[in-house]
């Protein structure tokens, strides 16, 4: 059984959804919570990459929130608009906790960033693997 797929069997009880981008490289997301505004909808997201090198058997693991928005276009009062930017611009940066801290003043919700590197990382190094934390 691949790496991966011992990971994806760790985080089968959260519904999230997985992604290849490329070869050895995943994606992991869940929205963690959704709030209406006037006449849009805001999510935010939990996102894990991980890039899997079977050569050196290490594992980089990146995590981020992501907010995204879609709804009515105040400008015009016409049409729909969706947007999405990450955590990382001026306002919003930090390590995942902090980021977390940032989005709770407008959110609700309860999801624990660091269970999920955990089962990864436990999933890798008893496969083997170096288990690399990196930031986005």
């Amino acid at each position: 059984m691949s790496l991966i797929t011992k990971i994806k069997q760790n985080l089968a009880n959260y519904s999230g959804t997985w992604k290849e981008k490329r070869k050895g490289r995943y994606l992991f997301y869940v929205t963690i919570a959704e709030r209406k505004v006037f006449l849009s909808r805001r999510r935010l997201i939990y996102r894990a990459k991980l890039r899997i090198n079977d050569n050196k058997k290490e594992v980089i693991f990146q995590e981020m929130l992501k907010e995204t928005s879609s709804g009515l276009l105040s400008a015009t009062g016409y049409g729909f608009k969706t947007e999405s930017y990450n955590t990382l611009n001026k306002a919003r940066e930090g390590i995942i906790e902090e980021q977390s801290r940032l989005f709770g003043k407008d959110y609700s919700y309860r999801f624990d960033f660091s269970e999920i590197r955990g089962k990864i990382k436990d999933v890798v190094k008893a496969n083997g693997y170096l288990f690399t934390y990196k930031l986005l």
